[in-house]
């Protein structure tokens, strides 16, 4: 197989991209040539995504537009989407292999076994079988050993820790597809962002499908916090980001912990999804909007001025619209520095599909965009506070803007930062800016 040239493609999540990038080192050190999703690959791997219909449809067509530009070369299926419909997938004929979740480590000898078992059967007039690697992901408590120790992006890294979920939102396929929560051990992380900060990465980001639930799975007492601590005492890494949390593991000790730490970013993801208490309950969201109130306060008590985001979803089923404005009320309480909004999408395989009083689109629709408009309105007021202020920007891309050459990064609270180029490399250099307008009206 040394030689074959592989093409990879991304659909998803953080998570899904690490994963991507920890298989295609794994085909560089066996010797294939990766090279761009175009026509001329001997081999395609689409690493899927089911986190909603529309990524389902996604995943399909990826496949077969991989077939389409090579139909003599391997079409490999991976991930979320083949594990949420792996009997659907075997009856297509667009793709070779299927590889479900916990299965992408062997990836290399998967491949390597189907061109051996397929190499006389290719010049029949039969189709060869797939080759199929699944396995019951809600049985698994192993941790797949997946790892990287370069990333495409160069100065930061996201770092896969933790994998699956016990949460059972109502509106969510993900613990079906990546099955229970499974911690990846501390000394792996640890050894990882300590090769990673060798290669001269200044900033992690620790990101899993429910990254708030690390450790649990552990009899060592592992837990998130301990492992934020252990990431921090590692030389070299100048910044420490946090994926999406739950809003229960921001508690007075979890804050005044990692408010103490020099290397923390101030900019913290929690997942919202309603400010509604009443649509909460249906979600089954395990904390009210009070309680989330109280967390969002405890990390402005021990970080100056975060830059807190979040997610929600506008439509759930039996969403009134007395419900919708007191999620716009809460918004506008919490005063996030970004929302993104996403609308209710029908999952088949969740409690939610099944529900009564299913939100038209329209509505979704007019509801996402007032929402957008508030996100807007919350981002341009958090940035104009740094205007005249000097941040520390993280420089990772030369870019065009208005027709002038610029570097570009981002500051601890993630804010996007671009200043002209004036002839240095910037490039993954730490600088400190004196902020002069913010591009958002």
């Amino acid at each position: 197989m040394k030689n074959k040239k592989v093409a990879l493609h991304n659909l998803g999540c953080k998570v899904n991209a690490y994963e991507t990038e920890a298989m295609q080192q794994i085909l560089e050190e066996k010797g294939y040539e990766i090279v761009p999703f175009a026509p001329g690959a001997d081999i395609y791997i689409i690493n899927t995504c089911t986190v909603t219909n529309i990524a389902d449809r996604k995943s399909r067509q990826m496949l077969h537009k991989a077939k389409k530009m090579n139909p003599q070369a391997i079409v490999v299926a991976a991930g979320c989407y083949v594990q949420a419909a792996g009997e659907e997938l075997k009856a297509d004929e667009a793709i070779d292999i299927v590889i479900g979740n916990n299965q992408k480590q062997h990836l290399a000898e998967i491949l390597e076994v189907y061109e051996e078992s397929h190499l006389a059967e290719s010049h029949s007039e039969e189709l060869p079988d797939q080759g199929i690697a699944l396995i019951d992901i809600n049985h698994t408590k192993e941790y797949e050993a997946l790892s990287i120790h370069k990333t495409a992006e160069h100065t930061r890294a996201y770092i896969k820790v933790q994998d699956g979920c016990n949460q059972f939102c109502s509106y969510c396929i993900i613990p079906y597809a990546r099955g229970r929560v499974r911690s990846r051990e501390l000394k792996d992380v640890v050894n990882e962002v300590k090769q990673l900060a060798a290669a001269g990465y200044q900033e992690v980001v620790l990101t899993g499908i429910h990254l708030s639930s690390y450790g649990i799975d552990k009899e060592d007492g592992s837990n998130l916090l301990r492992l934020i601590q252990a990431v921090h005492e590692t030389e070299g890494i100048r910044r420490i980001r946090l994926g999406s949390l739950e809003p229960r593991i921001i508690t007075e000790e979890f804050a005044r912990a990692i408010g103490s730490m020099e290397k923390m970013c101030p900019h913290f993801h929690l997942s919202l999804q309603s400010g509604c208490n009443a649509t909460l309950k249906r979600m089954n969201r395990r904390y009210t909007a009070e309680e989330y109130y109280e967390k969002c306060e405890l990390l402005r008590k021990y970080f100056d001025h975060p830059a807190l985001t979040t997610d929600v979803i506008v439509g759930f089923p039996q969403e009134s619209e007395e419900e919708f404005e007191i999620t716009k009320q809460f918004l506008k309480k919490v005063n996030f520095y970004e929302t993104h909004i996403f609308k209710y999408s029908r999952r088949k395989g969740t409690r939610a599909a099944d529900m009564e009083g299913q939100i038209p689109e329209e509505i979704k629709t007019r509801r996402s965009h007032i929402l957008q408009q508030l996100n807007e309105k919350n981002k341009h007021a958090f940035e104009s506070c740094y205007i005249g202020k000097s941040v520390e920007v993280l420089f990772e891309e030369a870019v065009e803007k208005d027709g002038i050459s610029c570097w570009q990064g981002h500051t601890r609270e993630y804010l996007k930062v671009t200043v002209p180029n004036d002839g240095r490399d910037l490039h993954n250099k730490i600088c400190d800016c004196i902020l002069q307008e913010s591009d958002v009206e």
